[in-house]
């Protein structure tokens, strides 16, 4: 059995209005808030993921999940119910997805290293000795970047997709903070959101349930997906 919540945090009250300004300054705060909501395992491996954005003064998340959430603890708003979505060959869907986009690349040791795929095509156009003015703008490295990566793992993961169909509409890098005195996590956000189509159910299915990519954490991964 899996789980599909909608979780709101709005403001009002003394409680969620610090947590919303924790939230704003450490994305780790928001990790560690959300596990609250799901009653202790005896391992307490994360078994959900979760999409969150900004609606106007609230914050709304979207989690999948394979316990249920809580849905009595202050000041969290809570929705729940079960997810076994239908999926056809065939299906076109709109979507949206929040992924830390990463590529590997290997040192003059043979070492491999992630690289944010954005920095890394910057890089790659620096390397290539290509002088500042005449590289592209800024928001068309981010677009193609993004798009490559994206269509690199449809395939695989059950889907495709026409490029003019899907957007590149948000890019973000983020710290979050252990504790104090800890090196803060570093890492990219970018958000998906346009038209794609099922050719692979099952594995499609997969991620619908357990997300694409790294960060999960951190709210990556988790593909909303509505009939087109």
């Amino acid at each position: 059995m899996n789980y599909f919540s909608q979780v709101t945090l709005s403001p009002g009250s003394y409680e969620s209005n610090q947590l919303l300004k924790r939230i704003a300054q450490n994305a780790y705060v928001e990790h560690q808030q959300l596990w609250q909501l799901f009653p202790e395992a005896p391992d307490k491996t994360r078994d959900f993921i979760f999409h969150s954005e900004q609606r106007q003064m609230s914050r709304v998340y979207h989690l999948v999940s394979k316990r249920k959430p809580l849905e009595n603890l202050i000041p969290w708003e809570v929705q729940t119910k079960s997810y076994d979505p239908k999926i056809a060959t065939g299906q076109r869907l709109t979507f949206k997805l929040n992924v830390n986009p990463v590529v590997s690349r290997k040192d003059k040791a043979g070492r491999s290293h992630r690289h944010d795929v954005v920095m890394d095509a910057k890089q790659q156009l620096k390397a290539e000795g290509i002088p500042q003015h005449e590289r592209p703008a800024s928001g068309e490295i981010i677009q193609k970047a993004g798009i490559n990566w994206l269509n690199q793992r449809s395939e695989k993961n059950g889907f495709s997709f026409q490029k003019q169909e899907v957007i590149v509409d948000g890019y973000e890098r983020r710290k979050a903070y252990k504790g104090p005195g800890k090196s803060p996590i570093e890492y990219s956000v970018l958000g998906f959101s346009g038209i794609l189509t099922v050719i692979d159910p099952v594995l499609f299915k997969e991620i619908l349930i357990n997300g694409i990519g790294p960060a999960k954490a951190f709210g990556c991964g988790l593909m909303l997906i509505r009939r087109v």
